[in-house]
């Protein structure tokens, strides 16, 4: 009887002891985590200690991509405050109902800022460019550009400029208005086939930049999507749900293998995601005459666990003749990436071109009556 006692009194203690030994083993770990939580900063993770950027984030600014007019480098917060309500004011306005006994507009529009000469088209329902400037560190950039230092894009080569002024002659979209005429017969102009437009107008890609890269703020599907894992990054582009597949720690495709998006390659600098992207086609998505040689590289980095920074370098020696810098923050939602279905079908195209067979025939019509034919 007293051996068994001793015995349950021994295994008493010993239970005893594994508990404490237990206990302490559990301290411990939550202080490792707690440290290295403390040293990694106040951010999501995964369980490989890199920053989670996966999630949804919407990119909308009313703060320009290149500064206007203004030397400074901020906005105060009672021009930060100014600029919100205009943006409230215009919303509001642009969503009273129109007038039902309204004239139609002028032939070829009336000029003033909108598409096609301001002929109509959305209003405020349908566009989401967001609602104030965004914000980093406290503070209110005037441009996204922050590198020249004046906020506005670097000089462009003399090659460069000469090839947008014979785009321009032959009808490129660089600021040519539209007159209701075919202004370039008898050609070539902008509008002899599909292949000329460009990808937005086609539904390959969004306009803006909105894919990039780099990715830019437009005038409306401002979401992105980002989905991580230990060997790929993919970003979704609400509009025209155009994916982008990072490979990590990868090597660019061959020199021949091109593509509108170019090639994506990422990997880690400390706490920043940087993905450098060449291998572009003649015509890359980003547009403003870039060529096949443009590298742009991109850096993600957490701010805090709603907010993501999104900083860019471009460099064209085709088109600019120094690289550019541009960064702006990104808010994280639970607001999900919808479907943009971009007309599916195409049949604006249809239309586009037709209307432009019209105005030639016109033209032709006119051209015949002042020869006398």
């Amino acid at each position: 009887m007293r051996t068994e006692r001793t015995n349950a009194h021994k295994a008493g203690q010993f239970n005893l002891i594994t508990w404490i030994q237990l206990a302490f083993a559990v301290a411990a770990v939550v202080l490792i985590v707690f440290a290295a939580n403390m040293a990694w900063g106040d951010i999501p993770r995964l369980s490989d200690g890199k920053p989670d950027l996966s999630g949804y984030y919407d990119t909308a600014t009313i703060t320009p991509f290149e500064r206007r007019g203004s030397s400074d480098d901020f906005l105060s917060e009672a021009q930060v405050e100014q600029n919100a309500q205009r943006s409230a004011t215009w919303r509001a306005r642009d969503l009273e109902g129109s007038d039902p006994n309204r004239e139609a507009p002028p032939v070829g529009g009336d000029g003033s800022p909108g598409a096609a000469g301001n002929v109509g088209g959305y209003n405020a329902f349908w566009v989401d460019p967001g609602e104030d400037n965004f914000e980093i560190d406290g503070k209110y950039p005037t441009s996204i550009v922050i590198d020249p230092p004046n906020g506005r894009l670097p000089d462009m080569t003399e090659a460069a400029q000469e090839r947008r002024r014979a785009a321009f002659r032959l009808g490129g979209d660089y600021g040519r208005r539209n007159d209701g005429t075919a202004w370039w017969y008898p050609g070539p102009g902008p509008y002899d086939n599909p292949e000329v437009r460009p990808y937005p107008d086609r539904c390959l890609s969004g306009f803006g930049s909105t894919a990039g890269p780099p990715m830019l703020s437009t005038l409306y599907n401002n979401h992105k999507r980002i989905v991580q894992t230990p060997v790929h990054v993919m970003i979704l582009t609400e509009m025209v749900h155009d994916a982008r597949i990072v490979r990590m720690n990868g090597e660019h495709a061959p020199d021949e293998v091109r593509r509108w998006f170019g090639d994506s390659i990422g990997w880690w600098e400390d706490d920043t995601l940087v993905v450098e992207t060449t291998n572009f086609t003649d015509r890359p998505n980003f547009g403003r005459g870039t060529t096949r040689d443009l590298r742009v590289v991109e850096r993600f980095s957490r701010i805090d666990e709603d907010t993501l920074l999104y900083n860019f370098t471009v460099e064209d020696p085709n088109v600019w003749e120094r690289p550019f810098t541009g960064q702006y923050s990104w808010r994280q939602t639970d607001e999900p990436v919808y479907e943009y279905a971009c007309h599916e079908g195409n049949y604006s195209m249809f239309g586009i071109l037709d209307g432009a067979r019209r105005l030639e025939r016109e033209a032709m019509e006119r051209a015949a009556e002042d020869s006398g034919d």
